[in-house]
């Protein structure tokens, strides 16, 4: 199976994970600036910039990404604690980006996260090929990344280092 579709030039990349933590750890972890600072390299410069973002919070980062300066600037415009989070894309050279997270807990204990980015490109068909060579290949390698972090730091005590223990069931 295809990791990634494309329809008229969105592209949806999709990607499941199963981690052996609480749902509500592994949420958390997902809203954790400095994880997500980890993971992209690129740096948190206005917005929350620390901590844990929280339902309409907004993030612009900042780094180096393919070679390249970029930014982006994110919303935090979906938040059910612990099984949904989405941020949206405001400004940055993305025509548009959304990623969406979904969790769900398992009866065996364990977290399935199921992540979805939907993104387009500008440029008309230019954008396309770069976002069909260059960056789905590139944002599958982060998901990818992603996942194998969190289940890193989820299933050890390196969580502590992200999330305070009084912060709930986690």
């Amino acid at each position: 199976m295809r990791d990634w579709t494309e329809d008229n030039g969105i592209f949806t990349l999709r990607m499941t994970e199963t981690i052996a933590a609480p749902i509500d750890r592994c949420f958390l972890l997902s809203c954790s600036i400095a994880l997500v600072q980890e993971e992209l390299g690129m740096t948190p410069i206005s917005g929350r910039t620390s901590g844990l973002v929280q339902s309409g919070d907004i993030v612009r980062w900042q780094g180096w990404q393919l070679g390249m300066r970029h930014f982006h600037v994110s919303r935090i415009s979906g938040y059910v604690r612990p099984t949904f989070l989405q941020d949206t894309m405001l400004a940055g050279r993305f025509r548009t980006f959304q990623h969406d997270h979904h969790l769900a807990q398992l009866p065996n204990g364990q977290t399935e996260l199921h992540d979805e980015v939907r993104f387009n490109l500008p440029f008309g068909f230019a954008g396309r090929l770069v976002a069909r060579y260059i960056m789905t290949p590139h944002i599958l390698r982060l998901m990818r990344s992603r996942f194998h972090r969190l289940r890193r730091i989820a299933t050890t005590d390196a969580w502590k280092n992200y999330l305070a223990e009084d912060g709930g069931s986690i």
